[in-house]
């Protein structure tokens, strides 16, 4: 059947099926890889998850026009990236959680040491994958410098330590939030969605139109998030839930209440789907997408 005839949720599952089975193929390293190594990156990087930022790469290509083949590796690339940043936020220095996706923690099963170099390799070999393995229109380079960008001090890092400083400030605004939140989970989420647009061969003003939905499901994802800690199910989210509070994080509901962070959600959304209207039909699963961004319950 073809995938236009394909119910949004089953064409998600056939999407994460590609990327699965791509990602365990990423990790057929050579025997210099340690095996204690090998065993954390896997651990955490075949862990399950949504596959929302991949899924994304593919989703935009093809929207643009190109193939989802060509844009597997840099779809794996940033799933290694994000895989990496859950392991270290996960980290006692960081979070100091004990469950990820329904299992224990990398550090709790391997160690510490061991949890920070798995991060580290998964985030070398993301890089290593797009340079060597993006092949179409010769923009590997381009797509390492727009993960490098979204992925570093003045992205998603830059952002996880905004975060980490909002714990002890007082009278934070919306604005603080946001600025937070465009960074550390915002920026990834936007360059899933440029390089998969670079792949497919997007102009420039269609490039900037996809960053711009981005950053508007960027922003209801993490609405959803801090709603979903706060009133959501510990079995079904796989982790422990109402932590924000406890660790006095800036949240959005802490700071505006749930029920406006629930409309604010909604209205990013639909701004979100305004954005990719210049795509039309070319743009649907997208669309499809922003709406399950705000009805997700994991």
């Amino acid at each position: 059947m073809s995938h236009k005839f394909l119910s949004f949720k089953d064409r998600w599952s056939h999407l994460q099926s590609l990327v699965n089975r791509q990602l365990s193929e990423s990790l057929d390293l050579s025997t210099d890889c340690p095996p204690i190594l090998k065993e954390a990156m896997s651990y955490s990087l075949s862990a399950g998850g949504k596959r929302l930022r991949p899924i994304l790469v593919l989703l935009s290509c093809e929207a643009c026009g190109g193939e989802l083949e060509a844009a597997l590796p840099a779809a794996c690339a940033i799933e290694m990236v994000h895989t990496y940043s859950l392991i270290h936020d996960d980290l006692p220095a960081m979070d100091n959680d004990d469950l990820r996706r329904g299992m224990p923690t990398n550090h709790i099963k391997f160690g510490e040491a061991n949890a920070i170099l798995a991060g580290d390799a998964l985030l070398t070999l993301a890089f290593e994958i797009m340079a060597s393995q993006i092949k179409v229109n010769s923009c590997a380079a381009e797509c390492c410098a727009d993960l490098a960008n979204a992925a570093g001090a003045i992205g998603m890092v830059g952002g996880q330590v905004a975060d980490l400083e909002s714990e002890h400030l007082n009278n934070s605004t919306l604005e603080t939030l946001e600025a937070i939140h465009r960074r550390k989970t915002g920026r990834l989420i936007c360059s899933a969605l440029t390089i998969g647009a670079r792949i497919g061969g997007a102009e420039m003003t269609i490039l900037r139109k996809l960053e711009e939905y981005g950053t508007y499901i960027g922003l209801a994802f993490q609405i959803t998030d801090d709603l979903l800690d706060l009133t959501g199910d510990a079995e079904k989210m796989g982790k422990g839930v109402r932590k924000d509070a406890k660790h006095g994080k800036l949240t959005y509901p802490s700071l505006i209440g749930v029920e406006e962070s629930r409309q604010r959600a909604q209205n990013l959304i639909d701004e979100a789907c305004l954005s990719i209207a210049p795509l039309g039909s070319h743009g649907q699963r997208l669309e499809e997408l922003a709406h399950f961004v705000l009805e997700r319950d994991h």
